[in-house]
């Protein structure tokens, strides 16, 4: 039978909570200054971009509540002053991108943070209306990644259409990288996708990928690797199933030859541990889950083997 910690995230947290204030602890027994993320480049320009970033779906959905809004600036401040940066939005993720604009422009931040978004409008005209509808959410003259969403079944005229307009918009200087994404029946889009990498020059694509959903693996990774793209990864808990399947279970003794003491930071790494993997964007509201996700960007992350073991173990939870 296999042992297990006698820690879980949840424990992990509420331990740091506790002791995480140094002015409270003795000298000898203060915390170590943080460890730096992990930072990995974005190929064609070779910037540095630490792999932890944070999504906006259901997060910004907070109207004018002014506690939620709080929070939402402490979770934003948290990651910034991790030296994270990136930061994604976009129009269907309801007030999302209106919300990150206000809060940005309340915090003074907007020139801390690597903003992408996207668009889904039909035709020409529609994209750029749309585009100029989220700088105007966003209160800002440009963004730093715009992607066309969901592009892995669109016809290729409009794909062809829309890629002209996006390479329009990044010699206009409005974004400084284009991409696409796809988050809709990712292993039936990946052979479109694949296509696209390797005939258009893109800077980013974005899709799904976690414990839960590797079929990027079988081969998008590679090409995009090879075609020199970054890859960003949304939703890396599964929508939240990856936790429901483990809820009640510790984390496995054996994770610890990887640091992950939390089951946040082991799925994270099961991610982060592939070279091709530029940024992974998790989805949270509170402040001491943002610290779980940035803290799995600097300790040690699993080899092949153990990412092996990993998969074999989520498989029979």
């Amino acid at each position: 039978m296999p042992t297990y910690r006698t820690y879980t995230r949840r424990d992990i947290l509420k331990i740091g909570a506790t002791f995480g204030a140094a002015t409270v602890l003795p000298a000898y027994a203060q915390t170590a200054p943080a460890k730096p993320l992990l930072t990995r480049k974005i190929p064609h320009t070779g910037e540095l971009m630490p792999v932890i970033g944070m999504g906006t779906q259901f997060v910004l959905d907070i109207g004018n509540d002014t506690e939620k809004r709080a929070s939402r600036i402490a979770v934003i401040r948290t990651l910034l002053d991790a030296g994270a940066r990136s930061i994604d939005t976009a129009p269907s993720y309801g007030p999302a991108e209106a919300t990150l604009g206000d809060l940005l422009a309340e915090m003074k931040a907007r020139d801390r943070v690597f903003i992408s978004t996207k668009f889904r409008a039909p035709g020409r005209e529609g994209a750029i209306a749309e585009m100029k509808e989220s700088l105007r959410r966003l209160r800002t003259d440009k963004v730093e990644l715009m992607l066309r969403h969901n592009i892995g079944f669109v016809p290729h005229a409009e794909a062809a259409e829309h890629l002209a307009v996006l390479r329009e918009w990044k010699a206009q200087g409005l974004c400084r990288y284009i991409g696409v994404t796809h988050s809709q029946d990712q292993d039936k889009a990946n052979p479109r996708l694949i296509e696209m990498l390797q005939k258009e020059k893109l800077d980013f694509i974005q899709v799904n990928y976690s414990l839960a959903e590797r079929s990027v693996e079988d081969k998008l990774l590679a090409v995009a690797a090879d075609t020199g793209t970054a890859l960003m990864c949304n939703l890396p808990f599964a929508r939240a199933a990856l936790f429901n399947a483990v809820k009640g279970k510790q984390v496995p003794e054996w994770a610890a030859d990887f640091d992950a003491p939390t089951w946040g930071q082991f799925f994270l790494k099961y991610m982060l541990a592939r070279e091709e993997v530029n940024l992974v964007i998790p989805g949270t509201d509170r402040v001491e889950h943002m610290r779980d996700n940035l803290d799995a960007a600097r300790t040690r992350l699993p080899s092949a083997a153990q990412r092996k073991r990993m998969v074999e173990f989520i498989g029979n939870v």
